[in-house]
């Protein structure tokens, strides 16, 4: 369970990362629409765990290791914005958030599922 500290450290990354890639830095990924879902911040708030999701890219992994690669500069730009609120600056790790396709898949599942009608009791039998 996270702190309170880890969580407001974590809304604050995640409010802050969003406006970077969408104002500062989306040359960089070539109009790729990055949207940051969650993050995730170690106890120490040194590490943070960055889910981004892809919308108009056709290849999400190779996003995925551009950002990856660009980690440095997206860090710098996140240091100038955190610099008043927190002594370290994370060290960002980005992972694909996959919640909405693993969502469609299992929609698609249920909806290919074919349940039976359950049984009519008598009212004689009880």
């Amino acid at each position: 369970m996270e702190s309170k500290r880890q969580q407001k450290v974590a809304r604050q990354l995640q409010k802050d990362l969003s406006e970077i890639f969408q104002r500062e830095v989306p040359h960089l990924f070539s109009g790729a629409f990055i949207t940051v879902t969650s993050v995730r911040v170690s106890p120490d708030l040194s590490v943070a765990r960055v889910y981004l999701s892809f919308l108009a890219t056709k290849n999400k992994q190779l996003l995925l290791e551009t950002i990856q690669e660009k980690g440095k500069v997206i860090r710098q730009h996140l240091g100038d914005r955190v610099r008043h609120q927190l002594r370290i600056v994370p060290e960002l790790n980005f992972f694909i958030d996959d919640t909405v396709e693993y969502a469609d898949k299992m929609d698609k599942l249920f909806a290919g599922l074919d349940i039976p009608p359950a049984p009519e009791e008598d009212e004689d039998e009880k």
